[in-house]
């Protein structure tokens, strides 16, 4: 290109000294109009190379692409094959899996349903108790505790201040809880005395604590005395350690000073239950 225009710029100088002005300057346009389709010339290649640079490296990447296809597909043809194998495992497996699934839900389904009659037993405990010893006296509470059945019976039903001896009064509700207590031999029921926290201090017992077990005996034994089997029988003292209020007035140590009498199914007989079903859902599984 250089050679051309060293060429075009000496033959003008020659031309000049040859031709006329006219000539000269139709001459000069001429190689003005040349230069201009060189300068055109040479962008369009710059371009056209600079595309082909592109399209080079273009094809390059989608060469790398194809070959990680390829690669992927020969590796998803392997695991085709080794799924064809755990496919079959697998189903085998789900299948004992789903026969487990069913063997745990039918044991679910016993226990629920042994839990269920306990419910049902607890629910018509508390009918019978509500029935026997009534609602009319706003110092005896019948309620399910924890699924526990328990009467609750205000101190001053059942004792004068201070003492351990049973009232009248004490005597005519006692009877009518052991008349529940014969009607479920198989239940146990748990005598449990609760006290305020003023000091103890007459008497030979040493504390509340005593005095909250001493009044569960005598009511225990009050119990005995009115046809209950001793074997159903349990007297437990909390004294003054589980108070439902604070005892700070004395409207609210008359609260905290109670005797709770709890109707509850002997545990190793609800287990023996579990145990029954959970025995014939076994020979019903053989």
């Amino acid at each position: 290109m250089k050679k051309v225009l060293l060429f075009s710029a000496g033959a003008l100088l020659i031309l000049s000294s040859c031709v006329s002005k006219k000539e000269f300057a139709a001459l000069e346009a001429k190689q003005k109009e040349t230069q201009d389709l060189l300068n055109t010339a040479t962008v369009k290649l710059n371009r056209c190379l600079a595309d082909e640079a592109a399209s080079a490296a273009r094809l390059k990447e989608l060469q790398a692409r194809l070959a990680d296809m390829k690669a992927n597909n020969d590796r998803l043809i392997e695991t085709s094959k080794d799924m064809t194998v755990l496919t079959t495992q697998g189903a085998q497996n789900l299948e004992k899996s789903l026969e487990s699934l069913k063997e745990k839900d039918l044991k679910i389904s016993r226990l629920q349903d042994a839990l269920t009659k306990k419910d049902s037993v607890t629910l018509a405990l508390v009918t019978s108790l509500k029935k026997e010893v009534g609602l009319n006296d706003e110092d005896i509470e019948i309620n399910v505790e924890k699924s526990v059945v328990f009467i609750s019976l205000s101190d001053k039903l059942l004792f004068k201040t201070g003492s351990y001896s049973i009232t009248s009064r004490a005597n005519e509700i006692l009877g009518k809880v052991a008349t529940v207590i014969n009607s479920k031999p198989n239940f146990e029921a748990m005598v449990e005395g609760h006290t305020d926290n003023v000091p103890y201090k007459s008497g030979v017992l040493l504390d509340n604590w005593d005095l909250s077990v001493k009044r569960s005996t005598a009511i225990v034994r009050a119990l005995q005395d009115l046809g209950v089997n001793p074997q159903q029988l349990i007297a437990a003292g909390r004294g003054d350690h589980l108070p439902l209020v604070d005892n700070m007035t004395a409207e609210n140590r008359a609260i905290n000073r109670r005797t709770k009498i709890y109707i509850l199914p002997k545990i190793d007989q609800f287990y023996e239950m579990i145990e029954t079903e959970m025995k014939t859902l076994s020979e019903e599984g053989n």
